[in-house]
């Protein structure tokens, strides 16, 4: 039987050739024969992409929101693990289906409407892997130029061009060379990781760090949304990309253990050494804005630029290659008739272009960064509640077939799944502000509800317009459009699920 909306079929007609130099698998599920990774294989993928010293950079981000270093640490601590055990919830329709996210969640959404969420997903990971290439570019730059090596645009765009060529080169060639990538960047990055702490211990002021004042709850709060964004939240739209390939007899819980571990291990430790540099330096924090891993090199002797250099350069590419490969994956379910390496080479050339763009023209990093986290961090957050409300409620494995077929036990279209989205999203969007207005104007019609609600008040002041009020920048939107998507699924489909499951 051939898929009704895809060149690829479901599992009978799966190919067993993903293991080969190149992934042949696209979206299809996976053979019985290919699916021998084990749990703690999830280690290497997730613990690479986020071991990168970018993530110190949060701790620069966190204080910014008027934090002290304990409120600052808290909220680290419970972001990170928090949204990456969603991540691992998520990653539990991966083992029972063997499909790609965007495709299992074809079984809340129905197999077309899924396309609404898909092409959300698409357009993060997107600008995910966009985001990451741009911080491998601006280090480039940043460290050329304190050696004396090189300077300018040439140096910009060469180092767009090669950094964009390793990511496409690796997506394409697909999942078994991805995750050999990872298990080796794991611990030639940890290894240096630590070292860069180790020689930037000298410039730790505790006594600058412990001074900071306490912010109000509401600035935890809006800490705490942009932290799961950053990260777990980050991910969480291909989280089964990774456990599609795992055994049928693991279980949800080392699934999800494993996602966990691997993804917040690191960037705890990190986030909170990030915050004991930025408290200690003011300089230090401000660079970051314009150029995160540039600002968190310059503080290392000479002789240790370039091996770090390296280094960080290959940890955010590993993490842009996870975002590329995903991304074409997504491309793929949203109906695109096209390989799976060539839909990897299509977003590499997105990247390329949208990497050299920004690091030419944009005046800030981390403005329209922030900006673009929260904007799609809503519906993707609605998505999210929506997924994991449909794993935790279902009790038997994916229909495979049923995937791929608009007339099969999920139907073409879920109204529910697609309305809860589309009203959470909307809440959400009403409860978040552009907090870069300057350096991301197109987001300046967020926040719509916070003055009707009584949260907040839109201040037009000729020096800069800003929000008044402590709930208006906690971006509780975010949050609220998590959970109203679980407890509306949970609560409204759970009937509809086990009819599905009934289904011959």
């Amino acid at each position: 039987m051939t898929s009704p909306d895809s060149t690829v079929g479901p599992a009978s007609s799966a190919p067993v050739g993903g293991a080969g130099v190149i992934e042949t698998t696209g979206i299809e599920i996976i053979a019985e024969s290919e699916r021998t990774a084990r749990p703690r294989d999830l280690v290497w993928p997730w613990f690479a992409a986020n071991v990168s010293v970018f993530g110190m950079s949060y701790g620069s981000y966190l204080l910014g929101f008027g934090l002290s270093f304990l409120q600052a640490t808290i909220v680290a601590i419970l972001g990170i693990i928090i949204s990456f055990l969603l991540c691992g919830l998520v990653a539990i329709a991966g083992k029972r289906g063997s499909a790609p996210t965007m495709v299992l969640s074809r079984a809340a959404f129905g197999v077309h409407g899924q396309k609404v969420p898909g092409i959300v997903s698409w357009l993060t990971s997107i600008g995910w892997e966009t985001s990451l290439a741009i911080s491998a570019v601006l280090a480039t730059a940043t460290v050329f130029d304190v050696l004396g090596v090189g300077s300018g645009q040439a140096v910009t765009v060469i180092a767009a061009v090669v950094i964009a060529a390793l990511i496409v080169t690796a997506s394409v060639l697909g999942y078994h060379t991805i995750m050999r990538l990872q298990s080796v960047l794991t611990w030639a990055t940890g290894a240096m990781t630590i070292l860069f702490m180790i020689l930037t211990i000298p410039h730790i002021d505790l006594a600058a760090v412990l001074s900071a004042p306490s912010g109000p709850p509401q600035a935890m709060i809006g800490a705490l949304v942009m932290v799961m964004t950053g990260f777990g939240l980050g991910w969480i739209n291909i989280a089964a990309d990774w456990s599609r390939y795992q055994k049928r007899s693991a279980s949800d819980a080392s699934i999800v253990g494993w996602n966990t571990v691997g993804g917040a291990a690191a960037p705890v430790v990190l986030v909170i050494f990030g915050l004991l540099l930025a408290g200690s330096d003011p300089d230090l924090a401000g660079a970051i804005d314009g150029d995160p891993i540039g600002a968190l090199i310059s503080i290392l002797p000479l002789w240790a630029l370039i091996p770090f250099w390296i280094v960080a350069v290959l940890t955010l590419v590993s993490g842009a290659v996870l975002g590329i490969y995903s991304s074409g994956l997504t491309l793929i379910s949203l109906g695109i008739r096209i390989p799976r390496p060539a839909a990897a080479a299509v977003d590499g050339v997105i990247l390329t272009v949208g990497t050299i763009w920004v690091a030419f023209f944009a005046t800030s990093f981390i403005g329209p960064f922030q900006s673009f986290l929260i904007t799609l961090g809503v519906p993707i957050a609605a998505w999210a509640g929506i997924l994991i409300a449909d794993v935790l409620t279902r009790r038997a494995d994916y229909d495979e077939r049923a995937l791929f077929d608009p007339r099969g036990r999920y139907g073409a279209l879920d109204r529910t799944s697609i309305l809860t989205m589309v009203v959470a999203s909307a809440l959400g969007w009403g409860l978040v502000v552009n907090s870069f207005s300057e350096a991301a104007p197109w987001n300046n019609w967020q926040g719509y509800l916070l003055e009707p609600l009584g949260l907040g008040t839109f201040v037009d002041d000729p020096a800069g317009a800003y929000w008044e009020g402590n709930w208006a920048y906690s971006n509780i939107g975010v949050l609220l459009a998590l959970v109203l998507g679980f407890v509306v699924t949970f609560v409204a489909r759970r009937g509809r699920i086990r009819r599905q499951e009934r289904s011959d």
